[in-house]
């Protein structure tokens, strides 16, 4: 069973945004740590920041990469939120993969 992880937004949840920062970090090193792992987590409109240089979150993401977990990051919102260079894991690309790889998957789930 294929399945994808879909983040895009800084936060998990509405509401508090604080909050919901701290608790998407609980949420990704949650994932990190457990099993079943997703098979490819999308990141795409605010949630690429979270792949950049001074997010807090880049331990889990580095930690889900290294665990064999594919990371995209949608190429139109790295360029919309300037972060061309600052990107630290994961690939670029465009919508048509994450069409597909959405299409495809058994399983997608949003956060």
């Amino acid at each position: 069973m294929k399945t994808v992880v879909v983040v895009n937004s800084e936060s998990f949840g509405k509401g508090d945004d604080e909050l919901g920062k701290k608790l998407m970090g609980a949420f990704l090193r949650k994932l990190w740590a457990g099993e079943p792992a997703p098979d490819v987590i999308i990141c795409y409109n605010a949630g690429v920041k979270l792949l950049a240089q001074g997010s807090l979150v880049l331990d889990a993401f580095d930690g889900l990469y290294l665990k064999g977990i594919e990371i995209i990051a949608c190429g139109t919102c790295i360029d919309h939120y300037e972060l061309r260079n600052s990107i630290k894991v994961g690939r670029r690309t465009d919508m048509t993969e994450i069409v597909s790889i959405m299409m495809d998957a058994d399983k997608v789930i949003t956060v």
